[in-house]
């Protein structure tokens, strides 16, 4: 199992953004993950910690589709392979209802549609530089003039069925958010790897997006973890994902506790099915910088051993 962080873990600041991903090359973790809700874009990130470092897979945990057509999503992102030298990978969600229509005032009905729409779109732009398309969402014909383009990986974040399938059938993988063992085991990973060899393709990624905190005081890394990670319990999409898992609230996902425990429950995540961690961290108690520091050092020292 592949681990990476993702870049909620640091601060908001460009600096600080950038720094992850040179922090987690430090430190030996697979991959850096750049999130997009408020704050700086993620493709642009993804672009300048690939100047800023020299081994690590750089992504996206998510883009948003709806702000973005799918045609100067394929420019962007061919744009930041070329900047990573081949170490980007795209991940691309629809985001939830409060972001898309109550914020930018987009339509979010059919969100499902809209991705296999932005997918064929999407797909034949960085495969082969050209697209001719006629949907009810997109209507595109056109062509990229990049010479010298490489195509990189895309993965959706799939939750429900019919996202799945579209994420083993057309696209690399899928990111889970809120995710535990038991559902990916008994849900994600059958529906994903069943669509993906109907389609003839490659076993996707499962890439599991969790809260972690190395602490010895598990009871203050929950009750912190209740308080950080809130919001999203309160998400319609989010809060399905926790109902198959038997969860109420997005803390009972988190993975919390000493090295040896911590080190468990990543196991169970990779016995699952999971193919990566993008593990998110989130500082604890009165010695923050000190659990911070031990969740650093376990996440490297875990790569390539689970």
């Amino acid at each position: 199992m592949r681990i990476g962080i993702h870049s909620f873990s640091t601060g908001p600041t460009f600096k600080e953004q950038i720094q992850v991903a040179a922090d987690a090359e430090g430190h030996g973790l697979d991959s850096c993950w750049y999130g997009q809700i408020f704050g700086h874009d993620a493709l642009t990130l993804a672009a300048l910690a690939g100047r800023e470092t020299q081994r690590i897979e750089l992504g996206t945990a998510v883009a948003q589709t709806h702000s973005r057509h799918p045609f100067h999503m394929a420019i962007q992102a061919i744009t930041v392979q070329a900047a990573t030298e081949g170490r980007f990978s795209l991940g691309i969600g629809p985001s939830h209802k409060v972001l898309v229509q109550d914020m930018l005032g987009l339509p979010y009905d059919q969100a499902a549609a809209h991705v296999r729409e932005y997918l064929s779109v999407l797909t034949p732009l960085l495969k082969d530089g050209r697209v001719v398309y006629a949907g009810e969402k997109y209507r595109v014909a056109g062509a990229l003039q990049i010479p010298d383009a490489k195509p990189c990986p895309v993965l959706i974040s799939g939750l429900a069925p019919i996202m799945l399938r579209m994420a083993g059938e057309a696209a690399d993988g899928t990111i889970l958010a809120w995710a535990g063992p038991r559902t990916i085991e008994a849900y994600y990973v059958p529906r994903v790897n069943a669509a993906a060899e109907a389609a003839g393709r490659p076993q996707p990624r499962v890439c599991a997006l969790v809260p972690v905190a190395v602490t010895d005081d598990v009871a203050a890394a929950r009750e912190q973890a209740a308080i950080t990670f809130e919001v999203y319990g309160r998400l319609p999409n989010y809060q399905r994902v926790l109902e198959r898992e038997g969860a109420t609230k997005p803390a009972e996902l988190a993975v919390v506790g000493d090295e040896a425990s911590v080190e468990r429950q990543f196991r169970a995540l990779a016995d699952a099915g999971a193919t990566d961690v993008i593990a998110w961290l989130y500082p604890v108690g009165e010695e923050k910088a000190a659990s911070l520091d031990r969740t650093w050092a376990l996440l490297g020292s875990l790569v390539g051993k689970v």
